[in-house]
């Protein structure tokens, strides 16, 4: 298989300083409701790169659940590889794609964990499938076969047959910007990168070269 000549030329729309929200949180907002408006296939979908104690690098694929003022908030099991990667290095890397618009958004910041009413609100929200899910799996373990995994959902569902409470290793984060990037595909790979970075607590914003 030749990958040489598979490429794309981006034309659709531009992006300038001056088009850019002086908050990059707002500008985001902007971005992720033109991406639901355009019916992009998932469009909260978010690689979320983490380096533990080691150096070591892993990424994964999970769902932006919530937008505020601070950051950027998802959900996971806090004993996971990524959950054990974000308890020893408290920072991260998000990235969106909407091939549909021909962006990209890249976040880096630090993390912190969501107080624990946060959690347990949207724990409570989710169907109750999910919430015997968030139990019943050992995220990141090795497990023998599938069996496993639906023996302990039985196990959990029947031991909260109406109402089950978040687990203790089941929780928020929330991902505290110091820098966003706006990319937009052109043409002739002359891309457009808007660069907001956190200095003194404010905000700078900066062209980057493609």
């Amino acid at each position: 298989m030749d990958l040489h000549n598979i490429r794309q030329d981006y034309s659709k729309q531009e992006l300038s300083e001056t088009q850019c929200a002086k908050q990059p949180l707002t500008q985001f907002t902007t971005w992720l409701n033109e991406a639901i408006a355009a019916k992009v296939n998932e469009p909260t979908a978010m690689n979320i790169a983490t380096v533990d104690n080691t150096g070591k690098i892993s990424a994964r694929m999970v769902l932006l659940k919530e937008i505020n003022e601070q950051g950027f908030v998802f959900f996971t099991n806090y004993l996971s590889q990524k959950g054990r990667a974000l308890t020893e290095n408290p920072q991260a890397a998000l990235t969106f794609f909407w091939a549909e618009l021909e962006r990209q958004v890249r976040i880096e910041g630090r993390v912190q964990l969501l107080p624990e009413n946060e959690s347990d609100a949207y724990f409570n929200s989710r169907p109750y499938t999910s919430r015997v899910g968030a139990w019943a799996s050992e995220q990141s373990q090795v497990i023998e076969n599938k069996n496993v995994l639906v023996k302990r959902a039985a196990f959990f569902a029947a031991k909260h047959p109406l109402n089950i409470p978040r687990p203790p290793h089941w929780g928020g984060y929330i991902v505290l910007p110091e820098m966003i990037e706006f990319w937009q595909g052109r043409p002739s790979r002359l891309h457009d990168r808007i660069r907001y970075r956190l200095h003194n607590n404010e905000w700078l914003k900066e062209r980057l070269a493609p």
